[in-house]
């Protein structure tokens, strides 16, 4: 049995909840692999919405098991104020939801960091949710952060009182005035709170039901194009989104990697600063935010929006060996008379087909242009009643990227789904 991973392939937001909860019903096993509460995953069944920052995707389906990975950092606030919308909603988390030992611990101080560091930026700002995310990566990777498992340490309090006195010591080469004892009371009952989960030695539970032949669902956050090394650095987040994260952030050996699914939006979104070759400033660009409604889920800041960029899009199936496309968001673009496609780039006046190293680069992308379907994609069911427009869009994109879209969402609810 091997492990599958389903992941972003452009700058996030592609809709990654959602497929998880579809294909969950699938997968005894679900597990988030890195990222933090940075990660905003919108789920609509039942006429309701639910938006998920650390909790895998599969918690909402029976008997599922849910895996928080090593390789994700936990705010245990934000964490006990999802478990406690899901209870609400009638899901027993304490029988859904493990947590690995060594996943990292996001402290209040780590928040403030985030703050005063992109405060200091001032117009380089690098567009952080200011989660504390950054800061929690860098003491993981220099070697001073606290783990989860660490909260069953005897001398626990000790261990947070000085990793705390280090953040305030840190902290005092910025200009930034905060309160040292911010959110620090609900901070411990939420920790607190944490320790009535299953903690558990989660390389040691992946592997085994792996032998188990348990099918095992790996969910990322985020998306390919902020990967720390490989996206549009310095523009990205603090964690690797690609596929060979889910290896670290779950503790697995390449070999046990199976399909890759990849989900793309029919059109591209960011958040934050950064390059975005296709982006829209004009009327257009606010018709698919609007029509999108392409304001973040855990921001709630309004999104970048333009057209689909196929050189970003292949570079991101290249260095994730993508089996199959995942399609979402194909309705928002039912009420225009005209789409576009970036098939090439001009990068300082030369055309290229690979995205550039710098990412300060001058880029003019290379349209191609689309006949408009006109039609509600919301209430189609079946392929065959899919409009002739709309599948000549799918297959030029199959062709140019040499990988079958298997799925494609035609709304935000889990029964707008056509699988193929």
């Amino acid at each position: 049995m091997k492990v599958d991973v389903v992941l972003g392939l452009q700058w996030g937001d592609e809709g990654k909840g959602k497929i998880v909860d579809v294909l969950a019903q699938q997968y005894p096993v679900i597990a988030r692999f890195q990222g933090g509460p940075n990660a905003g995953h919108s789920l609509h069944f039942d006429d309701k919405k639910y938006v998920l920052h650390t909790i895998p995707s599969g918690v909402f389906r029976k008997n599922s098991i849910n895996i928080i990975g090593n390789g994700v950092v936990i705010d245990p606030i934000t964490f006990m104020h999802e478990c406690l919308m899901l209870e609400d909603a009638g899901v027993p988390v304490r029988e859904r939801i493990f947590i690995s030992k060594k996943a990292h611990l996001i402290l209040p101080t780590h928040r403030i960091i985030d703050a005063a560091s992109e405060n200091a930026k001032g117009a380089n700002k690098i567009g952080s949710t200011l989660k504390g995310i950054g800061p929690a990566y860098m003491d993981k990777t220099g070697r001073n952060g606290l783990r989860t498992g660490d909260l069953l340490a005897p001398d626990f309090e000790d261990r947070h009182s000085a990793l705390k006195q280090k953040h305030i010591s840190f902290l005092k080469q910025f200009d930034y005035q905060y309160n040292p004892r911010e959110n620090e009371t609900e901070w411990m009952e939420a920790a607190q709170y944490m320790k009535g989960f299953k903690f558990i030695d989660g390389e040691y539970a992946v592997n085994q039901y792996l032998q188990e032949s348990k099918r095992i669902l790996a969910e990322g956050a985020q998306g390919s194009l902020l990967d720390v090394d490989f996206g549009s650095y310095p523009f990205v987040t603090s964690s690797n989104t690609i596929c060979a994260g889910a290896c670290i952030g779950l503790g697995v050996a390449p070999s046990s990697i199976g399909k890759v699914s990849g989900i793309f939006k029919a059109y591209c979104t960011r958040v934050g600063s950064g390059p975005f070759p296709t982006e829209l400033h004009d009327g257009t660009g606010d018709l698919l935010r609007k029509m999108g409604a392409e304001f973040g889920a855990t921001t709630g800041r309004p999104r970048r929006t333009g057209w689909l960029d196929l050189v970003a899009l292949k570079y991101a199936v290249m260095i994730n060996g993508v089996d199959n496309l995942i399609m979402m968001k194909a309705d928002v673009l039912d009420t225009f008379e005209t789409i576009k496609i970036a098939t090439h780039y001009k990068v300082d006046g030369i055309i290229s087909e690979t995205v550039p190293y710098d990412t300060y680069a001058s880029i003019e992308p290379v349209y191609k242009e689309f006949k408009g379907w006109k039609r509600d994609l919301t209430k189609v069911k079946k392929e065959e009643d899919l409009p002739f427009e709309f599948m000549s869009y799918v297959r030029f994109i199959e062709k140019e990227v040499g990988v079958p879209v298997s799925i494609i969402s035609l709304g935000p609810d889990r029964e707008q789904t056509i699988i193929r």
